[in-house]
């Protein structure tokens, strides 16, 4: 047979000297609070920020979120394209660099791009 603790009900003294307890707490914090010389530490939470502030932090996260689907699109398209020419990376890098050293591609510059 199980035993069930059986909860001892609060009597009407017990619920008023505990009322009067946090009353007295309640009170004391709101004087600790008032006094200019209390050393009372309140917790703050993080600085408030203005709503212009929050806007371009928004707006800061979609361009950085486009900009990291660019990324991923470009490096697909790109990885397409090496697929369907036969390339690997190392072919890609050897015609760069035998471009570069015969002068017929500048570094920096788009190739294909008119100069003016």
């Amino acid at each position: 047979m199980k035993y069930q603790k059986v909860e001892k009900q609060l009597d009407e003294r017990d619920k008023l000297r505990k009322f009067r307890e946090l009353d007295d707490a309640f009170a004391q914090a709101l004087r600790q609070l008032d006094d200019p010389d209390s050393d009372f530490d309140i917790p703050t939470g993080p600085p408030v920020r203005s709503l212009a502030t929050l806007e371009q932090d928004d707006l800061d996260a979609k361009q950085e979120e486009q900009q990291q689907e660019q990324g991923r699109v470009f490096q697909q398209r790109f990885e397409a394209l090496l697929s369907e020419y036969d390339f690997t990376h190392y072919d890609l890098a050897e015609l760069s660099e035998t471009l570069l050293s015969h002068g017929l591609w500048q570094l920096d510059t788009v190739p294909g791009s008119k100069q003016s």
